[in-house]
């Protein structure tokens, strides 16, 4: 698009017209912010980052972020054919927006996804005003937390990054990727495994302040009864010496009379709220499709496939139909356009069964020998034969050899002439 109309065209979330703020009385705030840690980042609500969950939600996200996005171009057999040159695409794979990276995009959605049990993919700069039109480009991305329900509207909270700080502004749902967490019954549900066990949490850390608030927890028993108002006195004045005995010595001793006696009660309350504990992170884990090997970093190749397919991938699914509904659209999606996700598949494989995993794929003419150095990590060859795609173990016909190869087949050798057999007769004669 030329620069004129690309300028005379473009089209930004936070700068749309204030009908929609006058309908919903909305007023964005403006400023600037300085934080020592980017303060667009979406933050973790106050009793998820208090407890262990935060490092259940912080192993599925970078597990969720390692998987690629790509805006591609299908054939018409709706297989994957070339990879768009869009700026959506360069948002994809390159720079989302000026604070984050692909990487930390996908991160931030999937945190965002697991706290608020809902995120908002913000389109804030296009070419065109997506309200209006069906098929427009995206320039930069943010990530934005949805504040409010409207019929065809929502309010997000998202980062300005003209401003430098967030601001609530009011969306078309149609234009916006709103991904709902597919676990949402198992994390987000007020009675849920995951809320209970937050709470559980929570009453463990009290239990855990209390017994250790440094408090004594003594009855002192006097040797005489108190019913009367100068016994009271007496008693209180007694309780409050030990207090003065103990808080100013340095070992923390005191001295009692003989008559007296002291009973200690701070001892360890017996309660089953570890073992509560226990269970309900036990059933959050089968629940999520996760094991302690896979949070240790120590399980196997099964375990894991089994866990990408049980929890990584439903989210990453989720992320890209979002997506594809908001930013490609009937248009795009008539036009062969799609939003996919890529994962390494070989990330879990050993160096000696990726050989074997080459040699089948090069011998069955899935990939090419330049393909597979592209994967390990070496630079491609030289040799025209490594583009190639087909079997090196199999001999070549006549019609599949090359202009050059044709000039250097070597020629059949003649065969050597048969020698006559020489026979000597008694009296040596030669025949």
């Amino acid at each position: 698009m030329p620069v004129i109309d690309r300028l005379r065209n473009a089209w930004n979330s936070f700068k749309q017209p204030n009908t929609v703020e006058v309908e919903y009385g909305l007023n964005p705030t403006a400023g600037v912010t300085y934080s020592p840690t980017p303060p667009s980042r979406s933050r973790m609500g106050y009793f998820n980052e208090k407890s262990i969950v935060t490092s259940i939600y912080n192993r599925i996200s970078v597990d969720v972020a390692a998987i690629q996005l790509r805006h591609i171009k299908l054939d018409p057999l709706g297989r994957y054919l070339e990879d768009m040159k869009s700026n959506l695409n360069l948002c994809l794979t390159l720079q989302p927006n000026a604070d984050q990276g692909p990487r930390a995009f996908r991160q931030d959605v999937v945190m965002t996804l697991f706290d608020k049990g809902v995120a908002a993919i913000v389109p804030v700069d296009t070419t065109l005003n997506p309200a209006t039109n069906e098929y427009v480009d995206i320039y930069t991305l943010r990530v934005g937390e949805i504040r409010a329900w409207y019929p065809k509207h929502i309010r997000v909270s998202a980062w300005n990054e003209k401003t430098g700080q967030r601001q609530e502004v009011v969306l078309e749902k149609k234009y916006v990727a709103i991904v709902e967490n597919p676990l949402y019954a198992v994390m987000n549900e007020p009675n849920s495994t995951l809320q209970r066990l937050i709470r559980k949490l929570g009453m463990l850390d009290a239990v855990d302040e209390q017994s250790s608030s440094g408090k004594l927890d003594l009855i002192i028993q006097l040797p005489y009864v108190i019913k009367s108002e100068s016994r009271r006195a007496q008693a209180e004045k007694r309780r409050e010496d030990i207090e003065f005995q103990l808080k100013g010595s340095q070992y923390g001793i005191a001295y009692t009379d003989g008559t007296e006696k002291i009973t200690q009660l701070n001892r360890p309350a017996e309660n089953n709220l570890l073992k509560q504990i226990e269970y309900l992170t036990s059933m959050l884990y089968g629940q999520l499709g996760i094991t302690e090997e896979v949070m240790n970093g120590t399980a196997d190749e099964k375990t894991m496939i089994n866990y990408h397919n049980r929890t990584t991938k439903p989210i990453v699914e989720a992320i890209v139909e979002a997506m594809q509904r908001a930013f490609i659209g009937y248009v795009g999606t008539a036009n062969l356009e799609k939003i996919q996700y890529f994962s390494d598949p070989f990330k879990l494989v050993t160096l000696g069964d990726l050989a074997e995993i080459a040699d089948k794929l090069t011998r069955n003419e899935v990939l090419t020998s330049n393909e597979i150095r592209g994967l390990i990590g070496i630079e491609p060859s030289k040799d025209p034969k490594a583009d190639e795609l087909r079997n090196s173990n199999m001999p070549r016909s006549a019609t599949e050899l090359t202009p050059a190869e044709l000039t250097t087949v070597p020629e059949p050798k003649a065969l050597p002439v048969a020698r006559p057999i020489e026979r000597i007769s008694q009296n040596g004669t030669r025949f």
